[in-house]
Formats: C-alpha cells, structure tokens, sequence
C-alpha cells in the first residue's frame, strides 16, 4: 500500500494516494509506492519510472521551500 506523509499547516498527514496529495505543504516526511512484483512488464517500468518522476518534482519543491 502507497504511504506518503506531509506536514501540512504545521501537522503530520498521511496519504494513501498520490492525487491526494496538496499542492502546498510544509515538508515531505515519507514517500512510499506500491511497487508491482517481478518480472516487470514495459508498462510496469513505465509505471515505476513516472514514481520516480514525481518524487523528484516533490524533492525540488521541498528543496524550494528550505531556501
């Protein structure tokens, strides 16, 4: 099960899927995908690769905010 945790207005929130997450928040805490079993399929990749896509959008964001 995906987990994402976010301090959000000053309090720790939990999110189960990723369209849930706000456009604003306070700081990233945890950042946790569901990852499909082996083998993978192209489409699985995809899939995995587009995770790694948003939590880099998320770290710059967060990288951002501390500055």
């Amino acid at each position: 099960m995906a987990d994402f945790q976010f301090i959000v207005n000053g309090e720790l929130k939990t999110y189960t899927k990723y369209e849930d997450i706000p456009e604003e928040w306070d700081h990233m805490i945890k950042f946790v995908f569901d990852i499909p079993p082996e083998p993978h399929t192209e489409e699985e990749h995809k899939e995995i690769e587009e995770w790694n896509n948003r939590f880099k959008k998320l770290m710059e964001k967060e990288r951002a905010s501390s500055n």
